[in-house]
């Protein structure tokens, strides 16, 4: 059975009722031939640090103060140690998130607008979006293997329902899911999971490894190396800016992990082993 097919069949079973989990990133439609299908919701966010609109991205909502905060971590707006806080805002305003912390640095007359399929769309230069982050330290050391099997190990629910919806997973060293969100930008999943490791005084991630389930881009890269994750899988193809930006912050970048093999694009340390 080819991989699509695969994926039709899982999608069939899932076409009963879910957990609220799940719920929360689907919506039920009926196509024109009368048919009930499960589509990724997608909606705005508007980020306010201090009573200040700073940012609007289009997300699947849910976890939503973890993807504020990984945002602001992501940006370079706050350090990993900055006092943070993010809930609904006094206003309960829906689709806003209200952040208490001191940004590192005034954003000035910029505001952010992202859309769900760049976290970086608009911005005109890589001075504007590389964010200092120290180069990343060695270690650990993973077998090619494990790299290779992460995306099968990578929770998504709500893919499995839609087919529209991006993940990223927090690992162990030895291959253990720590935590697994999902959304309709890539670059939002990856928020999220670092916001979530940012709430739980987990930052940085050095001795982890973050896994993706789609292509490399430069922002992921940016995201990982400012969290201090030294490796990076994605089951697709990275850019070439996503591997001179690795390369420059000693991070390990694998892609086209998939049917266990992987290829490494980066590896100055040598955190992968050839076995």
């Amino acid at each position: 059975m080819t991989h699509f097919g695969r994926w039709m069949t899982r999608r069939a079973a899932i076409l009963r009722p879910m957990d609220a989990e799940t719920a929360r990133l689907v919506r039920t439609v009926i196509r024109d031939d009368g048919v009930a299908d499960h589509v990724a919701v997608e909606e705005p966010l508007e980020i306010r640090v201090g009573g200040a609109p700073l940012a609007v991205t289009m997300r699947t909502p849910g976890h939503d103060e973890e993807l504020a905060i990984g945002f602001l971590l992501g940006e370079g707006l706050i350090a990993h140690d900055t006092p943070v806080r993010a809930a609904p805002p006094p206003d309960l305003e829906a689709n806003t998130v209200e952040v208490a912390t001191t940004l590192a640095r005034d954003p000035g007359a910029r505001r952010f607008y992202t859309t769900s399929s760049c976290g970086v769309c608009g911005k005109g230069s890589v001075e504007e979006v590389a964010v200092h982050a120290p180069p990343l330290p060695a270690g650990p050391s993973v077998p090619r293997t494990l790299l290779a099997a992460l995306p099968d190990l990578l929770v998504q629910p709500g893919f499995a329902a839609t087919g529209g919806l991006h993940a990223t997973g927090l690992f162990t060293a030895d291959g253990i899911l720590l935590v697994a969100r999902e959304d309709v930008g890539r670059h939002n999943a990856m928020d999220k999971v670092i916001g979530c490791a940012r709430v739980e005084g987990a930052l940085p991630l050095h001795g982890h490894v973050l896994c993706v389930s789609g292509r490399l881009s430069f922002e992921l890269v940016q995201k990982a190396a400012v969290a201090g994750a030294p490796i990076l899988v994605g089951v697709g193809a990275p850019s070439s800016l996503a591997i001179a930006l690795a390369a420059d912050r000693n991070l390990t970048l694998c892609g086209f992990a998939r049917r266990g093999t992987i290829n490494v694009y980066t590896d100055a340390a040598r955190r992968v082993l050839d076995r």
